[in-house]
């Protein structure tokens, strides 16, 4: 049962963020299409938008399209992108003073230091733990994945012929690779596979 509520709650989680992003891509949308019909005034610095109300509009815009990039890719990358972008608005637009400057600068600085010694490539997973006894085909439905499988495969069936297959030798912490999913063994009872880890590899 804990496994299917911790299910439900991660496929919640995934709802609601694309739900926030269209939100947030429609408002963005709206905002473009408002800046576009309002060009004309620019030359005219007490009518919105002059060129500072544009300038900061643009910004908030960019920042607005990388969250929603961040959204949806769940990379480190693109969390990168989003404070590189909200640090380098607050040094254009905040002219107060030059220390405020200076640390904005230092920060870029730490950002790319952090990005090219810091960041190592990773695929995000998703990790469930099932019974050995647990159909293929449930596990493929449950979890949105595609395992091979003859009808009436059990996972246990399944990790024992990969076994077999790569000579691996069966224990704790064995595991064997179809496609982008894992399969673990997570815990043996009396020299039996009793649990097995599926990993889902998220791209």
């Amino acid at each position: 049962m804990r496994l299917y509520v911790t299910i439900f709650i991660k496929r919640l989680a995934v709802v609601l963020e694309f739900v926030i992003t269209i939100m947030l891509g429609i408002g963005i949308l709206l905002l473009c299409l408002r800046m576009a019909s309002s060009l004309t005034n620019i030359p005219n610095l007490d009518v919105w938008p002059n060129y500072n109300d544009l300038l900061e509009t643009c910004f908030n815009l960019i920042i607005g399209v990388e969250l929603i990039r961040m959204m949806y890719q769940h990379t480190p990358d693109t969390v990168f992108e989003v404070l590189l972008f909200a640090i380098a608005r607050h040094i254009i637009m905040d002219h107060s003073s030059i220390w405020s400057s200076l640390v904005g600068v230092c920060a870029i600085a730490v950002l790319f230091a952090t990005r090219k010694y810091l960041f190592c490539e990773f695929d995000i997973t998703d990790e469930f733990i099932f019974r050995a006894t647990t159909k293929v085909h449930a596990v493929n439905k449950i979890i949105h994945v595609n395992l091979p499988h003859e009808p009436g495969d059990t996972l246990l069936d399944l990790i024992t012929a990969k076994f077999n297959e790569f000579e691996t030798e069966t224990g704790v912490g064995a595991c064997v690779y179809i496609g982008d999913v894992g399969l673990r063994v997570a815990k043996m009872h009396e020299g039996k596979i009793s649990r097995i880890e599926v990993i889902h590899a998220i791209h």
